[in-house]
């Protein structure tokens, strides 16, 4: 299939990026995964410190969890044509110190998505499922304020085409703890969207 030369451009530009080195804890580098053919879309936060040394997306104890959540095999989750994998933030924001009274990685820098976002979303003409990942993605995606609970909780509204999602991440434990019915109810009818979006894909490359 030929390559999306306006995809691959932006990607390029993406990897070179600098807009808020200074601001960061490390080097600047961008951790993205981008396809144009990609069904699946998953709007997260912003990488993690051992993301941001592995250099790929959700490569921790998250990701196992939301490949998990999405039924899938890490070879299918890195296969860019069928997930693209869009954070907020590109980099690794930095993590808040003792005297920050705040635990936690900080919020994604605000340039990746003033800078990237619009652009790139308009190259990904075959997404059908959009995964919002968290507080930042929630917001910018549906341009307005809602806890992650709240989101959840009206899930149905969005769905089939968008699904919001706590973060995978072990320090949402307890979030899960006290809302079984999100991977009792919500879990299953996902993996199963999922499913058939990859079934899909497979088909034309089987004739």
């Amino acid at each position: 299939m030929p390559k999306d030369i306006r995809l691959d451009n932006l990607l390029n530009q993406v990897r070179q990026c600098q807009l808020c080195s200074e601001h960061l804890p490390f080097a600047a580098k961008p951790i993205v995964q981008l396809g144009s053919n990609a069904k699946i879309l998953i709007a997260g936060q912003a990488p993690g410190q051992k993301t941001h040394h592995k250099g790929h997306p959700f490569d921790d104890a998250s990701g196992d969890r939301l490949r998990n959540w999405l039924g899938v095999t890490r070879e299918q989750f890195y296969n860019p044509e069928l997930f693209a994998i869009l954070p907020m933030g590109f980099c690794f924001p930095g993590s808040y110190s003792s005297a920050d009274k705040k635990s936690g990685d900080k919020p994604p820098r605000p340039e990746c998505a003033a800078t990237w976002r619009q652009p790139i979303l308009k190259e990904l003409k075959h997404v059908e499922l959009t995964l919002l990942v968290g507080q930042y993605a929630i917001e910018w995606h549906l341009k307005r304020k809602l806890t992650v609970t709240k989101a959840v909780e009206q899930w149905q509204e969005l769905w089939p085409e968008v699904l919001v999602m706590p973060h995978p991440s072990p320090r949402n434990n307890i979030w899960l703890k006290r809302h079984p019915e999100f991977e009792q109810l919500i879990i299953p009818k996902l993996q199963r969207r999922v499913s058939t979006l990859i079934d899909e894909k497979r088909v034309p490359n089987a004739s």
